[in-house]
């Protein structure tokens, strides 16, 4: 190599380097801006809710969380999340699996139908359920003749719960399903494996992660639901009132300290969910980064 030719040979690198990314400069300033964006919309905020929930001492907060109508909020938060959550892992993996794994007519229907939700507003969505089921809605005069109750009751906060969280586990599914193809389930029923056996042992394991994910941002939207459940629940104190409604209504009635103590549990709940997210993937980090790339 020439002397000439070796001042550009070095530069070769400089010149690919610059080309792959920005300047130290540029990534020095994105990085500033995006932790200065987290502190600010964040951790402030999260901050700030447990500061005001302990700012009249551990009595005030303790009497705040174990006050009657705050525990009936808690148990009610928690037994809608119980039955929403459960039935949208089983429909959501069912509406995954025939998108991903099957053609047939209506299909772009079907998808466009699961993702309804997020293009409805909650609170629309919760007057559509009282158009329904409310005492003048289209069925109320028959549910009240056999003395069902829907709306201002317990079967309406599920159902507009299961409605605003449905696509959360589907929709993190389909393109993980579409990834994968068909292959090894038609390798397993080739092999002599039924169909069921090959949903549990094939497919199921192969999409887990992805189930997982879905799963926790379904139980993360269904606990801090706040606008279809406030329109079908009535707000009744004690009865329907989750624990987003009961924080409102707390701080509505000027009790600060009692509606950020309550909101707590809620930031809890969601710092939980994200340290456990956090822990399985530090623990399988490799096997849910190869489930990804497959």
């Amino acid at each position: 190599m020439s002397d000439a030719a070796l001042p550009l040979a070095a530069a070769a690198p400089a010149r690919r380097s610059s080309a792959r990314g920005e300047s130290l400069g540029v990534r020095i300033a994105l990085i500033a801006v995006s932790l200065l964006f987290l502190l600010l919309f964040l951790l402030l905020p999260l901050a700030a809710v447990f500061v005001e929930a302990g700012s009249k001492g551990w009595e005030a907060y303790r009497a705040a969380i174990t006050e009657p109508d705050a525990l009936a909020a808690i148990r009610l938060t928690l037994l809608v999340a119980a039955i929403a959550v459960p039935f949208n892992i089983v429909v959501g993996i069912a509406a995954a699996w025939a998108v991903a794994k099957f053609e047939f007519r209506g299909k772009n229907l079907l998808i466009s139908l699961i993702d309804l939700p997020f293009s409805v507003s909650p609170v629309i969505s919760g007057l559509v359920f009282v158009l329904l089921f409310g005492a003048q809605g289209y069925f109320g005069p028959w549910l009240q003749a056999h003395d069902i109750k829907i709306v201002f009751a317990l079967p309406g906060l599920i159902l507009a719960t299961v409605f605003v969280t449905f696509p959360f586990v589907a929709r993190e599914l389909i393109p993980h399903m579409q990834s994968l193809g068909t292959a090894d389930e038609e390798a397993a029923l080739t092999l002599g494996a039924s169909p069921w056996r090959v949903f549990f042992r094939v497919t199921l394991p192969n999409v887990k992660w992805s189930l997982f994910y879905g799963v926790l941002l379904c139980n993360a939207r269904a606990m801090g639901e706040f606008g279809a459940v406030a329109v079908v629940s009535g707000k009744i104190r004690g009865l329907t009132n989750t624990m987003p409604l009961h924080i409102e209504i707390l701080y509505n009635e000027y009790m600060g300290a009692a509606a950020f103590a309550v909101a707590s549990l809620l930031a809890g709940l969601a710092l939980i969910t994200l340290a456990l997210k956090t822990f399985l993937e530090w623990r399988f980090g490799d096997e849910i980064a190869a489930s990804r790339r497959h």
